[in-house]
C-alpha cells in the first residue's frame, strides 16, 4: 500500500466512523466527518494532510499526491 491509498482509507474510515456514531450515539459526532471533509479539501489545494506526514514516518512509500 502506498502513501496516497493509506490517506484515502484513512480519511473513509473516518468519514463512515463519524457518521455511524453520529447516528448510534450523538449528533456531534457528525463533526468529525465535516472535520475529515474540511480536511481533504484543504489538503486538495495545499498539498498538506497531516494524516499522509504520520504514513509517511510510519514507513510508506510515496504516492503521486502526497511526496
Amino acid at each position: 500500500m502506498n502513501l496516497d491509498k493509506a490517506v484515502l482509507a484513512f480519511a473513509g474510515l473516518v468519514v463512515l466512523l463519524g457518521l455511524t456514531l453520529g447516528y448510534f450515539v450523538s449528533p456531534y459526532w457528525y463533526l468529525l466527518t465535516g472535520f475529515a471533509g474540511l480536511n481533504m479539501i484543504q489538503a486538495s489545494f495545499t498539498g498538506f494532510c497531516p494524516a499522509a506526514v504520520i504514513f509517511k514516518k510510519l514507513g510508506l512509500r510515496g504516492g503521486c499526491a502526497f511526496s
